[in-house]
């Protein structure tokens, strides 16, 4: 067998694939993921993963998603063991080709089943594709992440389905997934709602459901940035507000490290790294530093905005909310509207009781992840459609009451 590697790079929801020129020895003009030969030890494929990466399309700041079993594919008198890769890209840098690419694409990932592709190309997709069991044990990502997964799964389930109610099932699955993220919920509801009861129908409308989400995210974090001048506060980990804040005039952002998984300090990382002058500090001292240094604003995503305009996100909010209030300091709910959900229900996650305690003593141990903050303690929520009031919130959460209808409809 001769070993080599697929990698496919993946930036809001689509892959990259290349069609291969005539300078490459096999299947010219098929259509690929970034390949190559491995060179050292098969284990030790990622090294080569990489160094393609940077050798045919220029991208050396990608982020590993994972990495897949190999997969054997015999094509006539050719044998290979396929190593696939997932990457993430921010696309921050410019993609540079070289002579073995004669042309490339973002695509959803389903269009590999409809173009010429080199051998087996979608089994190696496959085996590094998004799934349920990612979705629901992500800690990780915020969940305008997990959520355009959530959108992957259901996609790509959809391209290789049989039947509608194949379909259905995954749906359910992911929507009763992460019940302390609306946006999971209602961004699948929405898809099984709007599309006819075949598999194609699905797989199209999520297509264009994960690009709606992706837009919806982005706006949102550019409504916000005529919000925040000076010097900012903000707590965890969205992508959405960091996105805001790397796109604002700032002079200084403090960031609470967000324990007990420490979410913020990758933001203050990232933040530094962009020349923006950034503090990390502890949760604990959120009070003192709104009340002894000049802080203009506090800025935090959402997990889930409940219908009364309650805020669910990471635990610590409520304790910034209340202090920023005492302080004057208005606090900024940045979030697409799809974060809105269609009920007052507040569901909570819990972290493992070592990430507080792992002594030898039989010590209580309470852990949750998410708080609620009232309404009444934000200043706005700033999503695409630009600044939201309650009784808005409200409405918005009637519509995703009514998108959650199409499994009434299918159980009827």
């Amino acid at each position: 067998m001769t070993h080599v590697v697929t990698v496919f790079l993946r930036s809001d929801g689509r892959i990259l694939l290349l069609r291969r020129s005539d300078a490459v020895g096999t299947y010219q003009g098929c259509w690929g993921g970034v390949s190559g030969y491995v060179e050292g030890d098969p284990t030790d494929a990622l090294v080569d993963a990489r160094r393609e990466l940077g050798e045919e399309v220029g991208v050396r700041d990608a982020t590993l998603v994972r990495a897949g079993d190999p997969v054997d594919v015999v094509d006539g008198d050719h044998e290979w063991t396929v190593h696939p890769f997932l990457f993430d890209w921010n696309g921050e840098s410019e993609l540079a080709f070289n002579d073995e690419v004669a042309t490339a694409e973002w695509v959803h990932p389903p269009a590999i089943l409809a173009r010429e592709v080199v051998p087996a190309l979608w089994d190696a997709y496959d085996a590094v594709a998004p799934t349920v069991e990612d979705v629901r044990d992500d800690e990780t990502h915020g969940s305008a992440y997990i959520s355009i997964r959530a959108l992957d799964v259901l996609r790509d389930a959809a391209a290789v389905a049989d039947d509608w109610e194949s379909v259905a099932a995954v749906a359910r699955e992911l929507r009763d997934a992460r019940p302390s993220m609306a946006a999971l919920a209602n961004r699948v509801n929405r898809v099984m709602s709007e599309a006819e009861r075949t598999p194609d129908a699905v797989c199209e409308r999520a297509q264009a459901a994960v690009d709606d989400a992706v837009r919806a995210d982005s706006a949102a974090a550019a409504n916000a940035v005529d919000l925040l001048s000076g010097t900012v506060l903000t707590l965890s980990r969205s992508g959405t507000v960091t996105d805001a804040l790397l796109r604002a005039d700032l002079e200084h952002v403090i960031v609470a490290e967000s324990r007990p998984a420490r979410e913020g300090v990758g933001v203050a990382e990232r933040l530094t790294a962009a020349g923006i002058d950034a503090t990390l500090v502890a949760d604990a001292a959120i009070g003192y530093t709104l009340a002894e240094r000049e802080v203009d604003a506090a800025v935090v995503g959402a997990d889930t905005v409940l219908a009364d305009a309650t805020v669910v996100n990471k635990v610590g909010t409520r304790l910034l909310a209340l202090a920023a209030t005492r302080e004057d300091v208005p606090v900024y709910v940045v979030a697409a509207g799809d974060k809105i959900s269609p009920t007052d229900e507040f569901h909570t996650e819990f972290g493992d009781r070592v990430d507080i305690y792992d002594g030898e003593h039989d010590v209580d141990v309470l852990n949750p992840t998410f708080d609620r903050t009232p309404g009444d303690l934000v200043s706005g929520f700033v999503t695409e459609q630009g600044m939201l009031s309650a009784d808005e919130v409200a409405g918005v959460a009637g519509e995703h009451r009514r998108l959650a209808g199409w499994d009434e409809d299918a159980s009827a």
